[in-house]
Order: structure tokens, then C-alpha cells, then sequence
């Protein structure tokens, strides 16, 4: 773990008064100032009727097609100069063991153990430990109903970095997303999870704004690396394909993914990851526009950054 000891962004929402963290995670990097650090980026695999899955239970899949949609995010990752990581979905204990055994050896990005109940998560746990992975991946996620025993298994398997998803329905508001974060990063704590990245959780259009400003707020209070799931506002869109044509839908989501790095997100949970060639160009450009404020100032981004790949 590292920290970006030079404050913050120059203007408006992307300036902070807290030291801005950065996290190693595998081979990528995640946290800083918008503009220094380039955004990264996470497609999903193996999620619900993911067309690659035969049989969601056993983890039966379609090994050839996977990797080729792993291959395009890498591409696309080479390509712009951010990095990407990918979160593997299990539906049964099973399932997960199979689909990041299978994600391990097809790719060096850091894995996200995502399974649909905390038996699946579990079950991630185990297997990471034992294939001595517990260094490239993050558990997805820590929430604020999450057990002692999910815990002790994220402590026992050696696992540090993990998202922690501000679904707090004790106050769904912006400030109480950043309550979330102030209950569960001393539990996360004790647990040895040192690298909490937050997900401010978009479900819809409307709380997409919400999670946006808790972003902000959060960064500024915790110094914490933020982002989310924000295809979800495009997902749920439900007059989105009725009223504006199925054309509508891939600009919406290049577009949800680039305000919100323009807002400070780190990361970015773009859905599918077929998705990479319309997500990855999009987020590049913010970043790019972003590093501007950083030479402003006399720096410069690292030689790998989009601003230094994509003109």
C-alpha cells in the first residue's frame, strides 16, 4: 500500500483536503488523484445468462469464447493504458471454484471473487488460499450486513483487498453511504483487509447521483479508492430501448463510465465485458482530459498513462 502524498486535483469535485491512497493489487495499481492515476477498469464474466455459460451450477463453460473476451479487454487495456481486472461470477460453491481456477490460468489480472451468496463467496476464499492467489484478488464485497464468519473466512484465506459496497439501507442517502464506510472500515480492519476500495453502489438513474457525491465525499473524508457499478443505471433503464431505440444503449453506458471517472472515480464496474471496446476509449478520454490539471502544476502521468497512448 501506497499514498499520493501531493493533495489534490486542482478544481471543484476533484479537489480533496485528505491524502489520497493507492493500493497495489497484483499487477495493478487503483486510488490517487484523478488525472495521475489511470481509472481502472472491470468487465464480468460468467454473470447471469452470461452466453459463455453451459451450466451455471457446475461452472460448465465455453473455454475457448471466454478467453477471447478476456483477450479483447486486455486489448483494449494495452490499447488506452488502463488497467483492468476482472470479476468472475459463481452461482454455487462449485461454480466459483471452477471459474477462477479457469480465470487464473487464461490471465495476470487481479480477480474478483463475486459469487451470488456468501457460501459461494466462501467457497472463493478457499480456493484462492490453496492456489496461493490470495495477492491478485479482491473480495466483492464486503456490506454492512456482512457476518463474522464471512469475515474470519476473508481473514483466514490471507485475502487484504477487498470492495466495500455501501448498500445502507438504514439511510440509502449520500451521506449514509459515507456512514457505511466510517461502521465498516474498523471491521474491515481487524478482518486484515488493508486495501478497502469503495463501491458506492448505483442501482438506478436516480441514485446514480447519490453515489457520485458520496464518491467525492468519501475520497475526501477517508482518502479511500471509489467507484461502482454505475452500468447499472443503464441496465435498469427501462424506456431506455422503448423510447430512445436499442441504438441508445452502448452510448449510454460509455457515457455513465466516463462522467463518472469525470466526478473522481477510480474504478469503474462496467458490466459485461463485452462492453470493453465501447467503455475502455470512453474512460480514456476523461483520464486524458484529467491529467491536463496535473501538468498544469508541473507533473506528469507515468509513461503508460491514456494521455500518452490514445492521441
Amino acid at each position: 500500500m501506497s499514498s499520493d502524498h501531493q493533495g489534490g486535483a486542482s478544481h471543484g469535485l476533484l479537489e480533496y483536503t485528505t491524502t489520497q491512497q493507492i493500493f497495489q493489487v497484483g499487477n495493478t495499481r487503483i486510488g490517487g488523484r484523478p488525472g495521475a492515476q489511470p481509472t481502472v477498469l472491470i468487465g464480468t464474466i460468467f454473470y447471469h445468462r452470461h452466453d459463455v455459460v453451459r451450466n451455471a451450477e457446475r461452472g460448465e463453460i465455453d473455454t475457448a469464447e471466454a478467453e477471447r473476451r478476456i483477450r479483447i479487454q486486455e486489448d483494449f487495456s494495452a490499447r488506452t493504458g488502463n488497467p483492468c481486472m476482472l470479476d468472475v461470477v459463481g452461482s454455487s460453491p462449485e461454480a466459483i471454484v471452477r471459474n477462477l481456477e479457469f480465470a487464473a490460468k487464461t490471465t495476470d489480472m487481479p480477480l474478483l471473487i463475486d459469487g451470488t451468496t456468501a457460501d459461494v463467496r466462501i467457497a472463493g476464499l478457499k480456493y484462492v488460499a490453496q492456489a496461493g492467489l490470495a495477492d491478485r484478488v479482491v473480495y466483492n464485497s464486503i456490506q454492512p450486513e456482512i457476518t463474522d464468519d464471512e469475515f474470519t473466512a476473508i481473514q483466514d484465506a490471507g485475502v487484504t483487498a477487498a470492495i466495500l459496497l455501501t448498500y445502507y439501507l438504514l439511510d440509502f442517502t449520500a451521506k449514509g453511504r459515507v456512514q457505511a464506510v466510517r461502521e465498516l472500515l474498523p471491521r474491515a480492519h481487524q478482518a486484515g483487509v488493508t486495501k478497502l476500495i469503495v463501491d458506492t453502489c448505483v442501482l438506478d438513474l436516480a441514485t446514480l447521483g447519490q453515489a457520485c457525491s458520496a464518491m467525492h465525499d468519501i475520497k475526501n473524508e477517508f482518502g479511500l479508492p471509489v467507484g461502482g457499478g454505475v452500468h447499472n443505471a443503464v441496465a435498469v433503464w427501462k424506456g431506455l430501448k422503448t423510447k430512445m431505440g436499442e441504438q441508445a444503449v452502448k452510448p449510454c453506458v460509455a457515457a455513465v463510465c466516463a462522467s463518472s471517472v469525470a466526478m473522481g472515480a477510480d474504478f469503474i464496474l462496467y458490466g459485461p465485458i463485452e462492453d470493453a471496446p465501447y467503455v475502455f476509449p470512453a474512460v480514456a478520454m476523461i483520464d486524458t482530459a484529467l491529467s491536463q490539471l496535473l501538468m498544469e502544476r508541473g507533473e506528469r502521468p507515468d509513461e503508460n498513462h491514456p494521455r500518452f497512448r490514445v492521441g
